[in-house]
C-alpha cells in the first residue's frame, strides 16, 4: 500500500530522494571516474579541477539512476527487491522522480562542460542517453541487454581520463575494458539471486530465458578470466609498479575461485558471496593501482 505523499515529513522524502540516486553504484561510478583522473594526470594534481570532474559525474550518475527508477517502475512494483522502492511505494511521484533526475543529468553534464571539458561532458551525456535509451528498453526484450549495457557502464574512467587529458589514449581504454568485462560476473550473479523477480517482471535476464544456468556461468567464468588477464595489463604497460601486480594476483585469483565456487554449485548463496566478491575486487584494483601509480 502507497503512503500519502503530502503527508510525508522533509526527512522522508529527502531519504526518497537520495534513494533514487542509487548510492551504491554511484560509489562506484564516482571510485572508477577518480581511478582514470588519476591515472592520467601528472603531479601535482589539480585537486578543484579533479573535484568538479568526480562533482559533474555524480550528478550524471545520479540522474542517470533517478531517471531509470522513473522508467522501471513498474517493473519494480512487481520485484520483491524492488516494490519498496519510492516510486512503487508511492513516496514519491512518478513526475517529481522524472524532475529530478532530468535536473540531475543536465546539471552533471553543464558542470562537465563549464568545469572539466566538452570530452568529459560527451562521455557523460552519451552514459545516460544509451544507458536509459537502449539498455533500459532493451532489458525486456533480449538477453542482449547486459552487453549493451556494459558499454556505458564502463565509460566513467574514460570521463575522469578526459578530464585531464582532453583525449583517450590506449591506457583510457584498457581501463575500460577491465570495467567492461568487470560487469558481467557481477551483474550476472545479480541476475542469478534473483532470476524469479526478474521473471515477475518480464525481464529477460539470460538466468530467466536459459533456466538451467549453464549459459550464465559459463558467461561468469568467462569473463572473470577475462578480468584477471587485463588486470595484470596496468603493470605490463608501465602505469603502476609491482605492489599493484601482487595486489592483481591475489584479487583476481579470488575473484576466480569464487566464479569457479558459484559455476559449480549454482545457488543463491554462491552467486551472492561473488556479486561481494567483484564489488571488493574491483575496489581493490583500483585503489591499489592509483597508491601505486607510476609516473606516464
Amino acid at each position: 500500500m502507497s503512503v500519502q505523499v503530502s503527508a510525508l515529513s522533509f526527512r522522508a522524502k529527502s531519504s526518497a530522494y537520495l534513494e533514487l540516486t542509487k548510492p551504491d553504484v554511484s560509489f562506484l561510478v564516482v571510485l572508477t571516474t577518480l581511478t582514470g583522473y588519476w591515472m592520467a594526470a601528472d603531479a601535482p594534481v589539480d585537486w578543484l579541477h579533479m573535484a568538479h570532474t568526480l562533482a559533474g559525474t555524480l550528478l550524471v550518475a545520479s540522474g542517470t539512476s533517478a531517471l531509470n527508477h522513473y522508467l522501471e517502475r513498474d517493473s519494480d512494483a512487481r520485484m520483491r527487491r524492488t516494490a519498496r522502492r519510492p516510486l512503487p511505494m508511492g513516496v514519491l511521484r512518478p513526475r517529481q522522480a522524472l524532475a529530478f533526475g532530468v535536473l540531475l543529468a543536465l546539471l552533471g553534464t553543464v558542470h562537465l562542460l563549464v568545469f572539466v571539458n566538452s570530452l568529459a561532458a560527451l562521455l557523460g551525456f552519451a552514459t545516460c542517453a544509451s544507458y536509459l535509451g537502449l539498455y533500459t528498453p532493451l532489458k525486456k526484450q533480449t538477453t542482449l541487454a547486459t552487453l549493451v549495457g556494459a558499454f556505458p557502464g564502463a565509460v566513467p574512467p574514460l570521463i575522469g581520463w578526459a578530464a585531464v587529458r582532453g583525449t583517450l589514449e590506449l591506457d583510457a581504454w584498457l581501463l575500460y575494458a577491465l570495467l567492461f568485462c568487470w560487469q558481467f560476473p557481477h551483474f550476472l550473479a545479480i541476475a542469478w539471486m534473483y532470476r524469479e523477480d526478474y521473471s515477475r517482471a518480464g525481464i529477460r535476464m539470460l538466468p530467466v530465458v536459459e533456466r538451467t544456468g549453464r549459459s550464465t556461468f559459463r558467461q561468469i567464468l568467462g569473463f572473470s578470466v577475462a578480468v584477471f588477464v587485463l588486470g595484470l595489463l596496468p603493470f605490463l604497460r608501465g602505469m603502476t609498479g609491482s605492489l599493484y601486480l601482487v595486489a592483481a594476483v591475489v584479487l583476481g585469483a579470488g575473484l576466480l575461485q569464487a566464479a569457479w565456487s558459484a559455476a559449480r554449485n549454482r545457488t543463491n548463496s554462491r552467486a551472492k558471496f561473488l556479486m561481494h566478491v567483484t564489488v571488493v575486487h574491483i575496489a581493490g584494483l583500483c585503489l591499489l593501482m592509483m597508491l601505486d601509480k607510476h609516473a606516464l
